[in-house]
């Protein structure tokens, strides 16, 4: 998701540069590459031990990752949009169209399904929510920012049946992150702080907020050519004019409230850096703050302020960094055994659920099973 969302950010940067293209292009490809990389050995691990597919699925915490697989999906996506269009023909517009509308039954089916899971099998404790418990949803999240970018290209009627479905999914998912907020303020309320290690996690906070405001504000800037002129109402001013002028004052009501959950985030990790071992929680550093530069962008352009666009380059030069010194962290750690080793991830609860000596089976040792019943 952080590789891709700095494709994006890159893509979408007011203050450009000879190269900052290719520089989006990198990103992108590696982002192509993880997410194939990455595919093919969570597949491997769950054909090699098909119990773990079950098991990851209804994990309080490894669970509530699926979702994040279909926000990389719209990432691609979005990319492609960015990338690929310029430089091909027709051919990738109407692709795109109808991954778009696949993408969006696909992820509502996931944001029903998995939080039905939840609701019915999986009983978590108030004391440990933590924002990840949006991730079910944020697939739909991301659908504003997306159709924002793609309408641009699509034949007017198309452009528009896209822009009436990017509201509508967006609505719902921005509702659902608001329930799951308030869950998460309580947590913050009565409970103490996240460990200093998965404080980063805490940002995870920001994305839901940062890219409704992006995707509305996006949305609304091409409601003057999609929305037909009196679908709506019968007044003077065009309703794609009057969308338009509503739609960026919702984006700027919500952005600072992205910006406020940045802000308290920032304060806790800092207060336990000195506490702080490297974890993937890391990677939030990232990709939730991708959601408030975009929404940055958005406000810079329709606002045509140049200081808000500096705003905006500035948060990117910054995310960049972040992207680097969380890599080189990430390879550290797995080349040292802090991740990807027995008891460090978030399967580590998986007791009995392992690779068997006979073959691709789960094998359940007598100690774990004794261990469950009790």
């Amino acid at each position: 998701m952080s590789t891709g969302a700095i494709a994006v950010v890159l893509a979408n940067t007011p203050n450009t540069f000879p190269g900052l293209m290719t520089i989006g292009k990198i990103f992108y490809i590696t982002n192509l590459i993880l997410f194939v990389l990455f595919t093919a050995l969570i597949t491997t691990r769950f054909i090699l031990v098909p119990a773990k597919l079950v098991a990851s699925l209804l994990h309080p915490v490894e669970g509530l990752f699926f979702g994040a697989y279909w926000v990389t999906v719209s990432l691609i996506l979005n990319g492609a949009q960015s990338y690929g269009v310029p430089a091909s023909g027709p051919w990738l517009v109407k692709a795109l169209e109808i991954c778009y509308w696949t993408y969006c039954g696909v992820v509502f089916v996931v944001g029903v399904g998995q939080y039905y899971v939840f609701f019915q099998s999986v009983k978590l404790n108030m004391h440990d929510a933590v924002p990840a418990w949006i991730f079910p949803i944020y697939p739909l999240l991301v659908v504003g920012t997306m159709a924002g970018t793609m309408i641009p290209s699509q034949p007017t009627d198309r452009g528009w049946y896209m822009w009436v479905g990017a509201v509508a999914f967006q609505g719902l998912a921005w509702v659902v992150a608001l329930l799951m907020y308030s869950l998460y303020t309580q947590r913050l309320m009565t409970s103490e702080l996240p460990s200093p290690s998965t404080r980063p996690g805490m940002y995870v906070s920001v994305g839901p907020a940062g890219y409704t405001a992006a995707g509305l504000i996006s949305l609304a800037t091409q409601a003057s050519t999609v929305v037909p002129g009196s679908q709506f109402t019968q007044l003077a001013l065009p309703d794609g004019d009057l969308i338009k002028n509503l739609g960026i004052l919702a984006g700027l009501f919500i952005i600072l409230f992205a910006f406020w959950f940045c802000c308290i985030s920032t304060v806790a990790v800092l207060a336990g850096v000195r506490q702080m071992s490297f974890t993937l929680n890391w990677w939030a550093f990232i990709f939730p703050n991708a959601g408030l530069t975009l929404a940055t962008i958005q406000i810079a352009g329709a606002l045509n302020s140049d200081g808000i666009r500096g705003v905006a380059s500035a948060l990117t030069i910054v995310l960049v960094m972040l992207w680097l010194l969380v890599a080189v962290l990430c390879i550290k750690a797995v080349y040292m055994g802090e991740l990807l080793w027995p008891g460090k991830d978030e399967d580590k609860t998986m007791k009995g659920i392992r690779w068997g000596r006979n073959g691709a089976f789960p094998e359940y040792n007598a100690e774990a099973q004794k261990e469950r019943e009790d």
